[in-house]
């Protein structure tokens, strides 16, 4: 399966990561890869970013490396509604956001209750993927979540961190199985990422790629092989996005 991207990566700004923005494309570049996107966790995760942070990545150029780079952020999901900890102001200056549940930042409800949070989260325009869904700390109806990622274009996360066999994610391979499954039925799309946390581990999918083949998931569906395919998604969420008022 081609392989060139991976947009859900973290620097030291993250608090709890390892590796410059320069580290992390020379580990790009070194991996074949042609986009590279850096995610840093939003302010609510303890120890990471300001709000200042993701104002300022304007100053980031996108094309400058010798590969293509988007900034972007992590989000986290606050309450069952879906609301995240970043402002639509802030968000509208990002190249793109995933939104996931994280235990410091919320705590896991019922199936019902974790399933409402993910979908009220792809109601905001500015979120194109959901981060590792499959999470068994955060049980969800995976029909429900895969018929609304198709229905709102957004894409789910099979994230190569929950699989390996050091990950604290444990049983979230089992639950990939249940996700795939309500993804084939509805035709919803699937990212892989890396989830890196140093700069090693950029553009690794080695555990992502066992659990799509093991699966028998339709390369059709994973949009890893294509840029493109990645901005037509981010595209199409930002046109949701209301249209500043103008006087």
């Amino acid at each position: 399966m081609k392989d060139i991207l991976d947009v859900h990566t973290h620097t030291a700004f993250s608090g709890h990561a390892y590796s410059t923005l320069r580290e992390n494309i020379s580990a790009a570049k070194a991996a074949g890869l042609e986009l590279l996107g850096i995610s840093d966790h939003a302010p609510k995760m303890p120890g990471s970013c300001h709000d200042f942070y993701f104002l300022n990545l304007e100053v980031v150029p996108r094309d400058a490396y010798g590969i293509k780079l988007v900034m972007g952020a992590e989000l986290n999901i606050l309450d069952y509604s879906g609301s995240t900890d970043l402002p639509a102001q802030i968000l509208k200056k990002l190249d793109y956001a995933i939104a996931s549940l994280h235990r410091p930042c919320i705590d896991p409800g019922s199936v019902e209750e974790n399933t409402a949070a993910i979908i009220g989260a792809m109601r905001n325009p500015h979120i194109v993927i959901i981060g590792h869904p499959d999470n068994p700390n955060y049980p969800v109806d995976f029909d429900k979540i895969a018929s609304a990622a198709k229905e709102n274009h957004v894409l789910l996360e099979v994230n190569n961190s929950s699989y390996k066999p050091t990950g604290y994610r444990t049983g979230s391979r089992k639950n990939a199985k249940l996700m795939l499954k309500a993804c084939q039925k509805h035709g919803a799309a699937i990212i892989m990422g890396s989830d890196a946390h140093i700069d090693f581990d950029v553009g690794n999918h080695k555990f992502s790629q066992e659990v799509l083949q093991e699966n028998n998931f339709p390369e059709e569906l994973v949009i890893n092989s294509d840029a493109a395919r990645f901005f037509e998604y981010v595209s199409y969420r930002k046109k949701l996005a209301p249209s500043e008022r103008r006087i």
